[in-house]
């Protein structure tokens, strides 16, 4: 049996888009070129044609393994989440770095929708794993490659 996958509604449907743009627009495009790229003699020799014969199944590849993200979803909306002041997934949450006195916030997310660069991040990073459970002004160590980290927890949203 497969676990549940979490993701928030916007993962969800993010997911779903992209799906619907694989199957709409880039699959066809890809059974032009590859009819278009017989037009040109000996598949044996035609760059064009596994060019194309490549990027289908790597299309392909893709189409399944977000319908079966989809299927497996154990899809979490926030705002029905039961406020007990503790971190949860999809939660948003401000740390301080007692290290070095900086401030983060983030949300945390799926695995397919985490973004660093964006203030996602993922359920399964030590991070997340680290202050799941967790409440506001609770101290968390997070083991990283250049040594234990200490954070305090300063917020926690719901949003």
């Amino acid at each position: 049996m497969m676990y549940k996958i979490p993701m928030t509604i916007n993962g969800f449907k993010k997911l779903k888009k992209e799906l619907k743009y694989l199957k709409s627009i880039t699959r066809p495009a890809i059974i032009k070129a590859i009819i278009e790229s017989r037009k040109h003699g000996d598949l044996k020799e035609n760059a064009e044609y596994h060019a194309a014969r490549e990027e289908q199944g790597f299309c392909e590849q893709r189409i399944q393994d977000i319908e079966s993200k989809l299927y497996y979803a154990q899809v979490i909306d926030i705002k029905n989440v039961e406020y007990n002041g503790k971190v949860v997934f999809g939660s948003t949450v401000s740390i301080l770095n007692i290290n070095n006195n900086k401030k983060f916030v983030f949300c945390i997310v799926g695995d397919d929708e985490s973004d660093c660069n964006n203030g996602l991040i993922s359920i399964n990073s030590p991070l997340s794993r680290s202050l799941i459970g967790k409440s506001i002004k609770d101290i968390v160590d997070v083991s990283t490659p250049s040594g234990v980290i200490k954070y305090q927890i300063l917020n926690i949203e719901y949003i």
